[in-house]
C-alpha cells in the first residue's frame, strides 16, 4: 500500500481559495498511491483563530467538494486533513475528512483533545466525542488530530477498535518539533502500528511550524521523514506487518488495563 503525505505551506499570502484549489492539484498528482493525507486546518491555518469562525464549513462545503473532485479524480483514498466545520448548532469543530476513490465522504473526525489551555481552539471550538476508524482494503486507520498525539489513551481505543495504522494531521509548532517527532514513534511502539503524521509548513498567524511530517512503522523504525518546507512524502506500507509484529512480539496481549 503506497501513501503520500503532502506537508503544504500555509502562506498568509495566499487566499484560502487558490491554497484549495492548489492542494487540490497536489492530490492529483499523486494518483500512483492508495492514500493521500493533508494537514490540519490547511485552509485557515491552525493558530489563525480569528478565521474558524468566518471560515468554518458545512460539509458539503467548498473544500470537502474540491477534495471530493481531487480525491475521485486521483483514484485515491484522501484523508483531507481538517477544516473549521460549522456543526448544525452552530458550534465551529476541528473536523477531519476522509474520502473514497469514488469521492464519498466516508468518515468525519472531530478532534477531541483541543489545544489552547483556556484560550484558542480551546474555547473557539467544541470538542468531538467519538472515536472513528476506517476500514480500507488492506487496512483500517484510526484518526487523530494534532494534539490528540499527546494522550496514548485515544490511541488505545483506536487499537482495540481495530486499527493499524494512525493518521495524525496536525499544525504543530517549531519550538515544539521534538516533541512531534518523540511522540509519534511513541505511538507507533506501544501500539505496534504504523503512524502517517502529516504537518504544515510555514507559518500559521505568525507561528513557525515544524514540518517534518513522518511515517513510523510498528517497530518505531522512521520510514521517511520530512523537512521543514513544502513536501510530498511517498512511502510503501506492507498491512502484513501489523499483524506480524504484533505475532512476534505479543505485547499487547499483555495488556492489563
Amino acid at each position: 500500500m503506497r501513501a503520500s503525505l503532502i506537508q503544504i505551506d500555509v502562506n498568509p499570502d495566499e487566499t484560502i481559495k487558490s491554497r484549495r484549489v492548489r492542494a487540490g492539484s497536489l492530490v492529483r498528482e499523486q494518483s500512483g498511491s492508495d492514500l493521500v493525507v493533508l494537514p490540519e486546518l490547511w485552509t485557515t491555518g491552525a493558530f489563525a483563530y480569528e478565521r474558524f469562525a468566518d471560515e468554518a464549513e458545512t460539509l458539503d462545503g467548498p473544500t470537502a467538494r474540491e477534495m471530493s473532485a481531487a480525491a475521485r479524480d486521483a483514484g485515491v483514498w484522501l484523508h483531507a486533513g481538517s477544516v473549521p466545520e460549522r456543526g448544525e448548532d452552530g458550534t465551529v469543530y476541528n473536523t477531519s475528512l476522509v474520502f473514497s476513490p469514488e469521492g464519498a465522504l466516508a468518515a468525519t473526525y472531530r478532534k477531541i483533545h483541543r489545544f489552547g489551555f483556556d484560550k484558542g481552539e480551546a474555547v473557539l471550538m467544541g470538542a468531538g466525542d467519538r472515536l472513528v476508524s476506517v476500514p480500507l482494503p488492506d487496512l483500517t486507520l484510526g484518526l487523530a488530530t494534532c494534539y490528540d498525539l499527546r494522550f496514548p489513551e485515544l490511541f488505545r481505543g483506536l487499537v482495540d477498535a481495530g486499527a493499524h495504522a494512525f493518521v495524525v494531521p496536525a499544525g504543530w509548532p517549531e519550538r515544539r518539533s521534538a516533541h512531534w517527532t518523540l511522540l509519534a514513534r511513541a505511538r507507533a511502539v506501544e501500539n505496534q502500528a504504523y503512524v502517517l503524521a502529516c504537518g504544515t509548513a510555514g507559518a500559521h498567524a505568525g507561528v513557525e511550524q515544524a514540518g517534518r511530517s513522518v511515517v513510523v512503522d510498528p517497530w518505531g523504525d522512521v520510514l521517511a521523514a520530512a523537512g521543514v518546507g513544502e513536501e510530498v512524502l511517498t512511502v510503501d506500507l506492507s498491512p502484513a506487518k501489523v499483524a506480524e509484529t504484533r505475532e512476534v512480539f505479543p505485547v499487547l496481549r499483555d495488556r492489563v488495563l
